[in-house]
């Protein structure tokens, strides 16, 4: 039954236009910014996941080695801080999209992840970052009777990989959590968990100081130039400059530094929803006793999740992309998404009728034809990046963070030799051609779900050429 449209704007209210994850009373106060000249070993453009992750890694391997992390606004307050805070282990967008792309690498792959996952979680306990961690495994839903053959598949697939999986009649589904929608589930039990992901950024933060690593919020980069005199490059801000030996840039959906990020990355914007906190009675009228991350198994997919607090989390259905890779603040508010949202939160769980949001934003996905993560070098090796993680950066960050680090140091590892590193992702075409190919992706998406999934011309055809769109 369709929500009223009324009362999910009546629900909107009070919204504040704001993350709630930054919205908390012991937020940290931004480091102070670099003004004037200095020198590094190593310079990380960006305070995300992936900037952090990269300074504590490359100080575990060389306590010695000079540091320096410049970020434009405050640690984290882009993408990082503005996800739903689901940790997966995949790196490839899940394993049927890895099986696609990477067929002959998708063995190690999957253990490069997993291996990962676990050692993301074993960095927050040697450094003690309380980042609200649950290792809760996720519930997919088919909110339609077409997707549950495709759920029946993907536990078969997760199966084969040795991953803990099973399947769930439309019963058993609504009885983890109830919603009238539901016609089954996939329950993996295993490689997602949930976050707060403000705290765990701002813990990356401050394990990173405590190593000696010198972070500047506030310091915008402009370009980087190289040093005709040495092997280095000078980093040029509005207010600082930085002569180091190698860079890595972090930058995932923001404005790229070097050619192949901007040709290769689009920031698709996503927008998220936080209710208040629930009550009792709510809560007992969903159940949803283990906690679980979920997500419906349409292409225009939903993800939510319940807070530390018992508020839900709910995102995600729309992707959209702003002409010229659009990433200014005017992008962070979209209501007509936004009350989209909250009408089909309200028709996923009628119960909760009169529950009213508390929190509304949006935030940039960086995404790439292949779903994955680019990685690679520029400026004669001197400079490395590791971007475009699709809406998984929240586990791959760390790992993109070691693939940039060993990239920039020239070495010879497991990593670097993988073809999921080498092999870079079709760019995306130059605009006007991006946003009407972009756009036509996107209706014809829509137009699959009004159809029992089936795939028309237009994706076909690009499931041909293995290239696609998504967040």
């Amino acid at each position: 039954m369709a929500a009223d449209p009324r009362a999910a704007l009546a629900a909107l209210a009070d919204a504040a236009p704001q993350p709630y994850w930054l919205d908390q009373p012991d937020r940290p106060e931004p480091n102070p910014p670099l003004i004037g000249t200095t020198s590094a070993d190593l310079t990380i453009v960006g305070a995300g996941f992936t900037g952090l992750w990269a300074a504590i890694q490359a100080k575990e391997d060389d306590p010695g080695r000079d540091v320096v992390v410049l970020e434009s606004g405050e640690s984290g307050i882009g993408a990082s801080a503005r996800n739903g805070g689901f940790v997966s282990a995949s790196l490839t967008h899940g394993l049927a999209n890895g099986l696609t792309h990477f067929p002959d690498e998708i063995d190690r792959l999957h253990r490069l992840g997993t291996e990962n996952f676990e050692a993301l979680f074993a960095s927050l306990e040697r450094y003690g970052i309380d980042a609200r961690a649950e290792r809760t495994g996720e519930l997919t839903f088919a909110t339609a009777p077409w997707q549950v053959d495709d759920l029946r598949d993907g536990v078969e697939l997760l199966a084969r990989f040795g991953e803990r999986a099973e399947f769930l009649d439309a019963d058993a589904a609504r009885a983890e959590v109830y919603s009238p929608t539901y016609h089954g589930a996939l329950w993996a039990r295993d490689g997602v968990a949930l976050v707060d992901p403000a705290r765990l950024v701002w813990g990356l933060r401050t394990a990173a100081t405590s190593l000696g690593v010198r972070v500047h919020d506030h310091t915008p980069v402009t370009g980087l130039d190289r040093d005709g005199r040495a092997d280095a490059v000078v980093v040029r801000g509005t207010h600082a400059t930085v002569r180091a030996h190698r860079v890595v840039l972090a930058t995932n959906a923001f404005r790229g530094l070097v050619p192949a990020i901007r040709a290769r990355v689009v920031p698709v914007w996503d927008y998220v929803l936080m209710t208040e906190p629930l009550s009792p009675a709510q809560l007992d009228a969903i159940g949803w006793a283990r906690r679980q991350g979920l997500a419906d198994a349409a292409n225009q997919f939903h993800y939510y999740r319940r807070t530390a607090d018992d508020r839900i989390l709910w995102g995600g259905y729309d992707a959209v992309y702003y002409r010229g890779n659009g990433i200014g603040a005017e992008c962070a508010q979209r209501p007509e998404t936004q009350q989209l949202l909250a009408r089909q939160f309200f028709e996923t769980f009628p119960q909760l009728e009169g529950l009213r949001f508390t929190h509304q934003w949006g935030g940039p996905i960086a995404t790439t034809t292949r779903f994955t993560l680019t990685a690679g070098t520029a400026m004669g090796g001197r400079v490395a990046y590791a971007v475009g993680y699709t809406g998984l950066g929240v586990g791959a960050s760390r790992f993109g963070a070691r693939v940039a680090l060993d990239l920039v140091g020239g070495v010879d590892t497991e990593l670097t030799r993988l073809r999921f590193v080498r092999r870079k992702p079709l760019p995306f075409p130059p605009e006007p051609i991006r946003s009407l190919g972009i756009d036509l992706t996107r209706r014809a998406i829509a137009s699959a779900d009004r159809h029992e999934g089936r795939r028309g011309l237009w994706l076909r055809t690009l499931d041909r050429f293995g290239v696609g769109f998504d967040s």
